[in-house]
């Protein structure tokens, strides 16, 4: 029998404290009840939450050394700049962002799905729907890195493409050569150096540089 899949890990964005403080508005207590709703929901439906994060000048280190599945951004009204931050965080090493938030300003919906959010919940969410959001949320970035990846395939490969083309232009120049007898010379050349063709091409063009 098969093991389970493990549960994911997630990392929230949003301060620590559930508890408002003497002074909390509505909006504060609102914010609250959304936050241990969505708590509640998260671990009801098996999720490992790791950490709670601040969104500050350490984010990019701390989910680094965490390498969270998903993160979840607890947001209020700051919900565009708390993204920016995250967003700037997973430059480098992409993930699913879902932003769960009150604020219904959602002008910067399209932007912030641009960037990549994978969902964006505005107001409440019951606990049992959390885990639906999520799912969808994760099924559409692998397919947007999916798409991402075979998009820099075929640069790479458009890429590899030229400089082949340029290197066997460069050995009918030189060697008055036909384009067969040129490509058979440098497909013979990377076999016997056991080189892909592309980088036994760059290879050549560079000393063709440094000799000219």
């Amino acid at each position: 029998m098969a093991e389970p899949a493990p549960s994911l890990r997630i990392v929230i964005i949003a301060p620590e404290s559930l508890t408002p403080g003497p002074d909390a508005d509505d909006e504060d207590l609102g914010a609250a009840e959304r936050s241990r709703s969505l708590r509640i929901g998260l671990l009801e439906s098996g999720y490992n939450i790791v950490a709670v994060l601040p969104s500050d000048i350490f984010l990019p280190e701390r989910l680094a050394q965490i390498q969270p599945d998903l993160i979840i951004v607890d947001a209020e009204s700051q919900a565009r700049d708390t993204l920016e931050h995250v967003v700037m965080a997973t430059r480098d090493a992409r993930r699913p962002i879902v932003l769960f938030t009150d604020d219904g300003d959602t002008t910067h919906m399209r932007d912030a799905i641009a960037n990549g959010v994978s969902a964006y919940v505005v107001a409440g969410l019951a606990p049992a729907r959390v885990k639906p959001v999520l799912d969808v949320a994760m099924a559409r970035f692998q397919v947007e890195e999916s798409m991402r990846r075979e998009l820099a395939d075929a640069r790479s490969q458009l890429e590899e493409r030229k400089v082949v083309e340029r290197a066997k232009g460069l050995l009918m120049h030189r060697h008055a050569l036909s384009e067969p007898e040129a490509y058979a010379r440098l497909r013979k050349a990377a076999m016997d150096k056991g080189l892909k063709l592309a980088d036994l091409a760059q290879r050549m063009l560079d000393a063709a540089d440094l000799l000219a």
